[in-house]
C-alpha cells in the first residue's frame, strides 16, 4: 500500500495544530472578535468577542504543504490560486468587519468583482494551460462524459461561485464548515489518488488541515475561520471539482453548499415578493433548524453525516 498520500495530510495537521495555540492568543490581543447579529439566534451573543480570521491558519497551512509537492505535481497551480484567491477576498472582508468596525465588510458589489475576477484567471488558466477540455463526468452513467462545449465558461462561473458563496453560507455554526468540508476534501482525495489526476497533495492537505482546525473549532469554538476560511474553502472545492472534471458531482457531495444558499435565495426572494413573510424561521437554513429547537451540535452532526453519505453515493456513481 502507497502510504504518500498520507503524508502531506501529516503534515498540514501538525503545521495548524502548532499555529492554532500560536496564533489565537494573538487574535485576541488583536481584539479580532468575531461580530454576531443581534437579530440571529440568541444563543450565538455569547460567541461575541470570539477571535475570528482563523482560516489564515487554514490558508497558510494548505500553502505551505502544497509548496513542498508543486514542483511534482503541476496539476496543484489553478486549485491552490482559486483557494488562496478565494480566501483574500475572505481576508479584505474579515479585516473591514473586525479590524474596521464595518459590520456588514466589503460591499457586495465588491465582493462578487473580486469573485468574478478569481473565477476568470481561474478560467483562463483552465482552458489555456490545462487539457481538462469540455468534458464533464455524468454521475452513474458508468464513466461516459458530458461535453457542454461553449456554455463551459458560463457553467464554470455559475458553478464556481455558487459553490463558493455556498461555503460562505454554511459557515455559521461552530466546526459546521470544517465538518462538511473535510469530507468533500477526503472524496476528492480518494478520486485523485485513483485517476492519478496530480491534486492529491492539496486534497489531503486540506483534509488534514481542517482536522486539525476542527480541534479548536468543534463546540464551543476557541476560534472561527471567517469568510477568508470559507471562502477559500469554496473556493478549493469548486477547483478540484474541474480539475477531476467533475463539477457535476457537486451536486451530490456538496449538496450541503447548495441547499445552504437556496435557503438565502428562497427567503430573501419569498420575503420581497410577499411583502415581509418568510419560508424559513431564519435563514441559511442552519439556523431555521436552531430556531426549531435543535442544538447547534446536533445540526452540525447531522450535516456532517448527510455529506458523508453522499460522498459514499458519489464513489458509487464514478
Amino acid at each position: 500500500m502507497n502510504f504518500t498520500a498520507i503524508i502531506p495530510s501529516i503534515i498540514s495537521f501538525v503545521v495548524c495544530v502548532i499555529l492554532c495555540p500560536l496564533l489565537i492568543p494573538f487574535l485576541k490581543k488583536l481584539k479580532f472578535g468575531q461580530f454576531v447579529r443581534d437579530d440571529g439566534p440568541q444563543s450565538h451573543l455569547k460567541k461575541s468577542g470570539t477571535p475570528t480570521m482563523g482560516g489564515i491558519i487554514i490558508v497558510f497551512s494548505i500553502t505551505i504543504t502544497s509548496l513542498l509537492y508543486m514542483k511534482d505535481h503541476k496539476e496543484i497551480v489553478p486549485v491552490l490560486f482559486a483557494t488562496i484567491g478565494f480566501g483574500i477576498i475572505g481576508f479584505m472582508d474579515d479585516y473591514i468587519k473586525v479590524v474596521m468596525k464595518r459590520s456588514m465588510g466589503l460591499r457586495a458589489w465588491q465582493k462578487l468583482l473580486g469573485q468574478i475576477l478569481v473565477t476568470a484567471i481561474f478560467g483562463f488558466y483552465l482552458s489555456n494551460f490545462t487539457d481538462i477540455g469540455t468534458l464533464m463526468l455524468i454521475p452513474f452513467s458508468g464513466g461516459k462524459y458530458l461535453n457542454v462545449s461553449y456554455m463551459f465558461i458560463p457553467m464554470l462561473f455559475l458553478v464556481v461561485l455558487g459553490t463558493v458563496n455556498g461555503s460562505n453560507f454554511t459557515d455559521g455554526l461552530d466546526g459546521l464548515e470544517a465538518s462538511v468540508t473535510v469530507l468533500i476534501a477526503t472524496f476528492f482525495t480518494v478520486v485523485a489518488i485513483g485517476m492519478k489526476s496530480g491534486i492529491s497533495p492539496m486534497t489531503c492537505a486540506v483534509a488534514g488541515s481542517l482536522l486539525g482546525f476542527l480541534l479548536y473549532n468543534v463546540y464551543p469554538a476557541k476560534v472561527f475561520m471567517g469568510d477568508t476560511g470559507s471562502l477559500a474553502l469554496g473556493g478549493f472545492v469548486a477547483a478540484s471539482a474541474y480539475m477531476l472534471q467533475m463539477p457535476l458531482f457537486l451536486l451530490i457531495v456538496a449538496l450541503v453548499y447548495l441547499v445552504e444558499v437556496m435557503s438565502v435565495i428562497l427567503q430573501v426572494g419569498y420575503f420581497k415578493l410577499s411583502g415581509g413573510k418568510r419560508i424559513f424561521k431564519m435563514a441559511p437554513i442552519h439556523h431555521h433548524f436552531e430556531l426549531s429547537g435543535w442544538p447547534e451540535t446536533r445540526v452540525v452532526a447531522i450535516f456532517a453525516i448527510i455529506t458523508a453519505v453522499l460522498c459514499l453515493i458519489a464513489l458509487m456513481g464514478i
